[in-house]
């Protein structure tokens, strides 16, 4: 039996050991999008594959990798001082360019502790068009190479990074992310050397139980009942709605999204892993931060999403905008059925390239209100919780030039409690340029929540004349685009004399444009 110290002692050391990986990565990176965005996650593992704790990193990363670990796992035998890696999104990964590496972590005299694993959105992962995220793709195959389990040593390393752009780029950031994973192996390699191997195994798993007990608790005081929401993907050829019944019984929850669209021909699926990754970021937000970020804080729920739907995609079907949008919008629902505002509820996903030159990042805009405070203006939202690109590195790696970057004033839906602002961001190009955008609530703004406004709907421009929300094109050299993204939505009525709504898009317009 562990005592509550020694599982404090024990989450701490766990906690601390994610943390570190997730440092090393960052650190031994090449990529502005891991090095500067942080665009990468960590976690450790048990030997059954259950996750015991994860760095507070990318939500849509860490709720998905327990699938990567699980295919590991049954498709190939693990031995010591072997790597893994994949991307197949069918396979536990969640689109092609988060990549994953898993190491398995063994004992001196042979016996299996657990993986140690970490995630990295590569900015190229080969497909036709740079960057690896199409905003027209079909299919996976036009999304770039679809890494199925495999070992990772030297020659894979070569062999995967010769078929993408940047290939010194993309082996770096592999090695990375296997310095990382050793990272985690030495340090629980350590706590075993210093509580033995029973009391480890032991403590991993009241880590586990101590979270599930944690987020009943949580679960078992919301009101029983069913609660529902509805919302829309802005598809090019019109909305997909999607559905959700929420229900909460005693100290269980099902998340139930029978009745939501079925797979798209575009890009906006889900792998089942993408969408059960969203929901628990939500029941995180729901119950209690300071649970473990364990897969036990997730027993207690249940996801359901038909086969063939929107959110449980099946192979080959296109995954590219699934993993940023459609997986903000799952959050959305679940948060929604229990009265929050919402945020932006996009990443606001921009692609830039040529040749080897190859640029990805989100963009963060306005979160919700609460019922006790306003929004923050300017953040990534929900399942992103990555930086921005900073002025001067973006400028230093690539032929661009940041025009303008700037608080979008005023977009962000009235109320007692007002939502954050969106962000303008505007980019010139130096030499002619791909462009790939997948942006959402272009069309429908974010919704306020007990009577708040919603926010102003975002938009996206080049040379001042408006694109749609999923667009891909070419830029000439000093061409700009500008991306204006969306605000959060307000909570409760404004007070009187506080404010008209925000969510006009013509007083947006002029407030933008001075």
């Amino acid at each position: 039996m562990i005592d509550a110290v020694e599982l404090q002692l024990a989450a701490g050391a766990l906690r601390a050991a994610c943390e570190e990986m997730g440092v090393v990565l960052v650190r031994a990176a090449h990529s502005p999008n891991i090095k500067e965005r942080r665009d990468a996650s960590t976690a450790l593992f048990d030997a059954a594959g259950e996750m015991v704790m994860q760095a507070e990193h990318i939500p849509v990363h860490l709720g998905a990798m327990p699938a990567a670990v699980a295919a590991v796992r049954e498709s190939l035998r693990v031995r010591p001082g072997e790597a893994y890696v994949l991307n197949d999104p069918y396979r536990g990964g969640t689109h092609l360019p988060d990549i994953t590496v898993i190491t398995p972590i063994h004992t001196s005299d042979g016996k299996l502790l657990g993986f140690a694993a970490a995630r990295a959105h590569h900015a190229d992962v080969g497909a036709p068009l740079p960057g690896s995220m199409p905003a027209d793709s079909r299919t996976l195959a036009d999304e770039g190479v679809v890494i199925a389990p495999r070992r990772l040593d030297a020659s894979a390393i070569q062999e995967l990074s010769a078929q993408m752009r940047a290939p010194t780029q993309r082996r770096a950031d592999l090695l990375a992310q296997l310095a990382a994973c050793r990272t985690g192996e030495r340090r629980l390699l350590e706590l075993h050397d210093r509580l033995g191997d029973a009391r480890l195994r032991a403590s991993l798993a009241e880590v586990l139980d101590y979270a599930g007990r944690r987020t009943r608790a949580c679960i078992g005081a919301l009101a029983d009942g069913t609660r529902t929401a509805r919302d829309v993907l802005e598809a090019p050829e019109g909305d997909l709605e999607l559905v959700l019944a929420a229900t909460v019984a005693g100290d269980h929850l099902t998340l139930d999204f029978s009745g939501s669209a079925a797979q798209h021909p575009g890009n906006l699926n889900c792998p089942l892993a993408v969408t059960r990754s969203a929901c628990y970021f939500a029941v995180r937000v729901l119950t209690d931060p300071d649970i473990p970020a364990s897969a036990g804080a997730y027993r207690p729920v249940t996801v359901i999403a038909p086969a063939g739907s929107l959110l449980n995609a099946a192979h080959p079907a296109a995954v590219a905008a699934g993993n940023v949008e459609t997986s903000s919008r799952v959050a959305d629902l679940v948060l929604a059925a229990f009265g929050h505002a919402l945020g932006q509820g996009t990443m606001n996903n921009l692609t830039l390239g040529a040749g080897d030159v190859v640029y990805y990042e989100t963009i963060g805009g306005g979160q919700g209100a609460c019922a006790d405070a306003d929004g923050p203006t300017g953040v990534h939202v929900a399942m992103s919780n990555t930086l921005n690109t900073p002025v001067e590195a973006l400028e230093l790696e690539f032929p661009l030039r940041l025009t303008e970057y700037a608080v979008r004033r005023g977009s962000g839906g009235a109320g007692a409690h007002h939502g954050g602002d969106g962000v303008i961001r505007e980019l010139e190009a130096l030499v002619p340029l791909h462009f790939s955008l997948i942006t959402e609530r272009r069309r429908h703004p974010p919704p306020g929540a007990a009577g708040g406004h919603p926010g102003a709907t975002g938009r996206n421009l080049l040379d001042g004349e408006e694109l749609p929300g999923k667009a891909t094109g070419e830029l000439a050299s000093g061409q700009r685009l500008r991306i204006e993204t969306p605000g959060g939505g307000g909570y409760r009525p404004p007070e009187p004399g506080g404010g008209q709504p925000t969510s006009g898009r013509h007083r947006i317009d002029e407030a933008a444009t001075g």
